[in-house]
C-alpha cells in the first residue's frame, strides 16, 4: 500500500491545493453564518455611519446576517483601523473607512499600520465630490471669479477646515496647487464649527468633502454660494452648480469616499460575495437617490477596482502633500 510520503510532490501538492479549494469554498458558502462587526474610526453620527446605515438593511436582508457599527475614534481614524488590521480575518471584522484611511494618511503621521498591506479593499460604497462653498458676502459667482479674486487679494482668502490633513484641507491644498493661488489654512475642531466660521466671515470658503448636508440649508437660505463641483459630472442635488472642468480646472477632480476592507487573509471568495452585496445595494433606485439628496454617488465597485483606485488616488495625493507640506495634527 503506497503512503502521502510514495506520492509524487506535484500530485502532493495538487491533492492539498484541491483540499484548500474546498475548504475555502465551504468557507464562503456558510458565511456569513453571525453577526458582521463594522469599525467605524470616527465618532457616532459621521458621515460613515450615515452611509452605512443606508445600505445595511438591504445588506442584511442579501446576505442573511446582522451587522453593527462599532464606532473608534482617535488619531484621524487610525485607532479603529489599527483594531481592524489586529482582527482575525475571517470576515467577520470590517473596516468602513473614508480616503485619508486608505490613502493619505501614511503621508501626513508614521502609521503602525500599512494600509497597501495590512488591508484587503472590497468595495467602495459611495462618493462625496467636493463643493466649493463661499460666504454670500464674497464677490464671486463661479469658480473663474474666486480664482480671479484670490490672484488679486494672495494670502487674503481664508478656507475653514475639519482639521489639519483631513480631506477638506487636501482638497484646498490641490485647488490652490492648480488654480495658482494663495489661500490661508484655518483648521477647526470639526465641521460645524468650520461652517459657522464661514457663515460669521470669519473664513471665505469651505470645501464641503462629507455631503452636502452640513451646507445644504445655508445655500437655501442665501446665505453660502456653491461654486464648483470637483467631479466629472454635475451632482443630482445641484444641478446649477457647474463642475471644476466646467469651469476650466479638470485637474481639480476630488472628494471623499467611503470604503469597505478586511484584515489582510480573507477567503477571497467571501470578499467578492460581500463587494456583490454592496454592489446589488447600492444599484436600488432608493438606495441611490437617499446617497444622491445628501450630495453623494453611489459606488459599488469591485475588490480589484478599488485596489487600483487606492493605488492611483495614493500617487497623486502623495505629490499634493509633499509640495504643501502638509502636516496632520
Amino acid at each position: 500500500m503506497s503512503s502521502l510520503s510514495d506520492m509524487p510532490r506535484r500530485a502532493l501538492a495538487a491533492a492539498l491545493a484541491l483540499c484548500a479549494f474546498g475548504t475555502a469554498t465551504h468557507a464562503a458558502d456558510n458565511w456569513p453564518s453571525r453577526p458582521i462587526r463594522v469599525v467605524v474610526p470616527y465618532a457616532p453620527g459621521n458621515a460613515g455611519d450615515v452611509t452605512f446605515r443606508i445600505v445595511q438593511q438591504e445588506l442584511e436582508a442579501r446576505l442573511g446576517a446582522n451587522f453593527y457599527i462599532d464606532n473608534k475614534s482617535g488619531a484621524s481614524g487610525n485607532i479603529g483601523a489599527e483594531d481592524v488590521v489586529r482582527s482575525a480575518p475571517d470576515g467577520y471584522t470590517l473596516l468602513l473607512g473614508a480616503t485619508n484611511n486608505f490613502v493619505t494618511n501614511q503621508y501626513l503621521a508614521k502609521l503602525r499600520y500599512d494600509p497597501a498591506k495590512d488591508l484587503v479593499p472590497v468595495t467602495v460604497i459611495n462618493n462625496a465630490p467636493a463643493v466649493i462653498v463661499v460666504n454670500a458676502s464674497l464677490p464671486a459667482n463661479n469658480l473663474a471669479e474666486l480664482t480671479a479674486y484670490a490672484k488679486k487679494n494672495p494670502g487674503k482668502l481664508n478656507y475653514g477646515t475639519p482639521g489639519s490633513g483631513t480631506a477638506p484641507h487636501l482638497i484646498g491644498a490641490l485647488y490652490a496647487q492648480s488654480a495658482g493661488i494663495e489661500l490661508v489654512h484655518v483648521p477647526y475642531r470639526g465641521s460645524p464649527p468650520a461652517v459657522q466660521a464661514l457663515l460669521a466671515g470669519d473664513v471665505q470658503i469651505f470645501f464641503a468633502s462629507a455631503g452636502i448636508s452640513t451646507v445644504a440649508g445655508h445655500i437655501a437660505s442665501g446665505k453660502l454660494k456653491p461654486l464648483a463641483v470637483a467631479a466629472p459630472q454635475r451632482l443630482p442635488a445641484l444641478p446649477q452648480v457647474q463642475t471644476t472642468a466646467e469651469q476650466g480646472l479638470p485637474d481639480l477632480v476630488a472628494g471623499n469616499w467611503w470604503g469597505l476592507a478586511a484584515p489582510v487573509g480573507p477567503d477571497p471568495a467571501i470578499v467578492r460575495k460581500l463587494a456583490d452585496a454592496v454592489k446589488a445595494a447600492v444599484a436600488k433606485p432608493e438606495i441611490a437617490q437617499q446617497f444622491e439628496k445628501l450630495g453623494l454617488t453611489a459606488v459599488g465597485n469591485t475588490p480589484a477596482e478599488f485596489g487600483a483606485q487606492i493605488q492611483r488616488e495614493a500617487a497623486v495625493w502623495k505629490g499634493i502633500i509633499q509640495k504643501a507640506d502638509i502636516k496632520a495634527e
